[in-house]
């Protein structure tokens, strides 16, 4: 989500006032059971690809795009350009400066949205069907005709250094980002995306407008568009907001890696109640043949709904935590098995203690076939509730494209929960548990203490 200025605050509430009847058309738009919704490969004349899902009984469109790129494209020391350059997009763009054009979208009730991620710089366009063309040039015009301003860069600038100031006293903030530091250094993975106060101070404009040329481009671009348009609407729309843009993308190579310092504790003293845990290990790529069994495992281990082991066994059993829990991530060029928790800085080691314990006792042992019959029931009937609005369906179809799974995903998914054996499961255990940890503790944490490497 871009930083408000107060201008932009006062702004987005009209423009949230003015869409209301389109937020609550977008709740009404339930998607479909997954089986049933049908995805629709588009190709547009000049050869721009987007995934459609067709929904004309609400009259709303809603338009997710990526580029893949993302903050590992910043330049050496200009951590943050991304960040910026995303923040920066919808701060006017051709004749417009940044007032003129958010009253443009505020006039027509266009909700229009950046944001920068490791891997990909992504968009977010929603409009009523009527506004579309509108709606569209305006998405075109911040995409091929960003200003750059430098007002308004001062300003932006200026919001991204107080975020990463109050990063820099929050524990949970600094136990994540000393935990990719530390997993990922000298590689572009361990810098921070929206900066450091060393370096989103030496951001030129001519650095942002460079990243946008070599990353905003049709080469490395996926759409998905949800709601009430047709193909050849779409194939019209592609070509005109995307079909300017530079074809080719000018990205610098990034090495595939491994997570460092697995068997390392590292500790961050701050002068704060609770403690905060991170841990974390390789974990397994999204089109590896083990990622569902390794996708189920991480489930049943502490992947956030209450039954899983980490939640009976760290909060309900010993009220050591509020909250726990570890998931996968996929980035494009490393894969991880991630988890958190909070807790009272004189627990924090009997906390880390269990976590470890039921992480061993998972790798050595498997699930059991009860566990592994009420993951797979849970995963295969909750997908589809967490597709309920015409946004989310479109964000996960970006998704799928930029994983290279298949526009068939939503027809195999069960099937491939399905697949998953005990004995899978019992394998892909070890293979994704058994690698070590590294960990992050930031407070003033009893029982713990910093350690190398084993």
């Amino acid at each position: 989500m871009n930083a408000l200025t107060p201008a932009r605050l006062s702004s987005t509430l009209r423009r949230v006032a003015a869409a209301a009847v389109a937020a609550a058309a977008l709740l009404a738009l339930a998607a479909p059971p997954a089986g049933a919704t049908t995805i629709e490969r588009v190709v547009s004349p000049g050869g721009i690809e987007a995934w459609l899902v067709h929904e004309s009984a609400v009259p709303l469109i809603a338009v997710e795009f990526a580029f893949v790129g993302g903050a590992i494209q910043d330049a050496t020391g200009k951590a943050g350009t991304s960040a910026m350059v995303a923040s920066l997009l919808d701060e006017g763009a051709g004749d417009l400066d940044a007032k003129a054009f958010h009253q443009l979208l505020d006039g027509k009730a266009v909700e229009l949205s950046f944001a920068a991620d490791r891997d990909a710089l992504r968009g977010s366009l929603r409009t009523l069907t009527e506004n579309r063309d509108d709606a569209f040039d305006d998405l075109r015009l911040s995409l091929t005709a960003p200003r750059f301003d430098p007002a308004a860069v001062e300003i932006i600038r200026g919001q991204i250094l107080s975020l990463v100031r109050r990063g820099a006293t929050n524990p949970t903030e600094l136990a994540r980002q000393r935990w990719w530091e530390t997993a990922f250094a000298d590689h572009p993975y361990g810098r921070p995306v929206s900066g450091t106060l060393e370096s989103v101070p030496t951001i030129t404009v001519d650095d942002l407008k460079s990243y946008a040329r070599s990353v905003l481009t049709r080469e490395n671009l996926k759409v998905a568009v949800v709601g009430d348009i047709d193909a050849e609407a779409v194939k019209t729309m592609l070509d005109r907001v995307f079909g300017a843009l530079p074809a080719k993308a000018e990205l610098s190579p990034v090495a595939s890696v491994s997570p460092l310092g697995l068997g390392r504790r590292v500790v961050i003293k701050l002068d704060v109640p609770q403690a905060v845990v991170m841990f974390g290990g390789a974990g397994i790529a999204r089109k590896d043949p083990d990622f569902m069994a390794a996708y189920i495992v991480n489930h049943i281990l502490g992947g956030g709904t209450f039954s899983s082991r980490l939640y009976q066994e760290v909060r309900e059993k010993r009220g050591l935590a509020y909250s726990v829990y570890d998931s996968l991530m996929w980035l494009n060029h490393a894969a991880l098995f991630l988890g958190s928790t909070a807790t009272r800085a004189d627990r924090a080691g009997e906390a880390l203690e269990v976590i470890e314990k039921e992480i061993h006792r998972l790798a050595a042992d498997g699930p059991t076939a009860e566990e592994m019959a009420k993951a797979k029931a849970y995963l295969k009937g909750s997908f589809a509730l967490n597709l309920d609005s015409s946004a989310k369906i479109a964000s996960l179809l970006v998704q799928l494209q930029l994983d290279e799974i298949g526009i068939d995903y939503f027809a195999r998914r069960s099937a491939l929960i399905d697949a998953v054996t005990l004995d899978d499961a019992r394998r892909v255990a070890k293979r994704l548990l058994d690698g070590g940890l590294l960990v992050t503790v930031a407070g003033r944490p009893e029982g713990l203490a910093a350690t190398s490497a084993n």
